[in-house]
């Protein structure tokens, strides 16, 4: 399954996204695509979005979490930083340098 949120999505690139996904709210998209379909599409949502539109996608992957996360330009997700430690996705909410940690 993949979910991708956008944010400022071109007339073309959300009619592609419809043709694999359903819409059911704005600018929300939701599918299951094959490995093949789903490289497909992502190759076409980079080549043809334009820099400041933003998505979040999230997809099922064969890891320990099940999923993986990707983004794609500004996805309005101001101080938020994503994060792969141990092979784990991970969001941080607020990121302090390594010099300021108190251990």
């Amino acid at each position: 399954m993949t979910v991708i949120l956008a944010n400022d999505t071109p007339d073309a690139v959300r009619g592609m996204l419809k043709r694999w996904f359903i819409e059911p709210r704005p600018n929300v998209f939701v599918g299951t695509l094959n490995p093949r379909n789903h490289a497909k599409v992502m190759d076409y949502i980079r080549r043809n979005s334009p820099p400041e539109c933003g998505m979040l996608v999230i997809c099922s992957q064969p890891n320990c979490q099940g999923y993986e996360i990707e983004r794609i330009g500004p996805c309005g997700c101001q101080g938020r930083k994503p994060e792969v430690i141990s092979g784990i996705a991970l969001v941080a909410e607020q990121w302090l340098e390594a010099e300021k940690i108190p251990f």
